[in-house]
């Protein structure tokens, strides 16, 4: 069993990894063949998000953010115990916190991949092996059903996690499904802020529950600000999945006779809602923040992130840079491995 130490400094080693990427040196060819085999397997996960992914995890991985997150735990005389994490395929390496916060508990990390997702996920568990080899006695990844487990994380939609209930509902567990998240404009937003907005929005082609899918705005917003920025990101919409799915929600649109806002790439459409399809970010006019803060606390199940110019929200820009201790639906994972019967 590892020691505390030992798992921040195999994880420091994972961040130097992921700082150092250099697909023209050798030692990173097999990183750069698995992102080939990766785009053929999953075209969602396009070299650009998952090289974006790796500088955002090496960011995160250093010694100082990784102590500062397990320092308000007692991670010491852990039983270790065999914990199913079953990763989605939306976003490059979304399984992985899940992953580190099973490993720095010393327990038994048993993998249940997506078949879109089986490449990139089995490259970052060899990585860790090469780093300690100890952790192929600490990490599977299980091709079939999970057998002989404690615990449960689940990752998934509001129809698969009904499928994790049911199967997975006599275990100790965390089951997630569909989130989302939401952003609220004043109207006085910087050209910069605008840009880095659009970042929130069109990052992993908008599909991780991290971005931005739906804008808050008073009445009379001009779109033609969020628009202008929109457009530098145009590049998008030469994806052919993403492509086909704005061609397809606009033809739709169109023939429901419904009112849109199109920039050619992004399509824009007042809902009371939220979960757009690809390719479409919803919007809402409010009143008063006041009214608007009720609503959101209605919806904070279905939220995930909200982005704004308040101190208390996340700024724009950032929500694709969570830190460590930033868990899924304000779970703390740490806290559930450390505690679970």
């Amino acid at each position: 069993m590892l020691d505390t130490s030992s798992h921040i400094k195999n994880l420091v080693a994972l961040g130097d990894f992921f700082r150092n990427i250099n697909l023209l040196n050798k030692k990173y060819q097999s990183l750069k063949q698995c992102i080939e085999q990766t785009e053929i397997q999953n075209p969602w996960f396009t070299k650009e998000n998952i090289l974006y992914s790796m500088k955002v995890w090496g960011e995160t991985l250093t010694n100082e953010k990784i102590k500062e997150w397990v320092s308000s735990y007692n991670l010491s005389n852990q039983k270790s115990k065999k914990i199913g994490i079953i990763i989605p395929s939306n976003i490059p390496l979304v399984g992985l916190h899940d992953l580190l916060c099973v490993l720095i508990t010393n327990h038994k990390a048993i993998l249940k991949t997506s078949k879109e997702d089986s490449y990139l996920t089995a490259f970052i568990v060899k990585i860790l092996c090469n780093i300690d080899k100890r952790y192929t006695q600490q990490i599977d990844i299980e091709k079939e059903n999970f057998r002989d487990i404690d615990c449960v994380i689940a990752t998934g939609s509001d129809n698969t996690g009904r499928y994790f209930d049911y199967y997975f509902g006599k275990y100790p567990n965390i089951i997630r499904k569909n989130r989302t998240s939401i952003a609220i404009l004043n109207g006085k937003e910087s050209k910069e802020e605008l840009q880095n907005l659009c970042e929130d929005i069109t990052r992993y082609f908008g599909l991780g529950c991290r971005n931005v899918s739906k804008l808050f705005v008073p009445k009379g917003y001009d779109f033609n600000l969020i628009f202008n920025e929109l457009y530098l990101y145009k590049e998008i919409s030469a994806h052919n999945k993403f492509r086909n799915n704005y061609e397809y929600n606009r033809t739709i649109y169109l023939l429901n006779k419904e009112k849109f806002l199109d920039n050619g790439f992004m399509l824009l459409k007042k809902e009371n809602t939220l979960f757009p399809p690809i390719a479409t970010l919803f919007y809402e006019e409010y009143e008063t923040l006041e009214i608007l803060q009720k609503q959101i606390q209605e919806q904070k199940n279905n939220i995930q992130c909200v982005v704004s110019k308040q101190e208390n929200h996340i700024p724009f820009g950032k929500t694709q840079h969570p830190e460590l201790a930033d868990y899924a639906d304000t779970i703390d994972t740490l806290k559930f491995l450390i505690f679970a019967p």
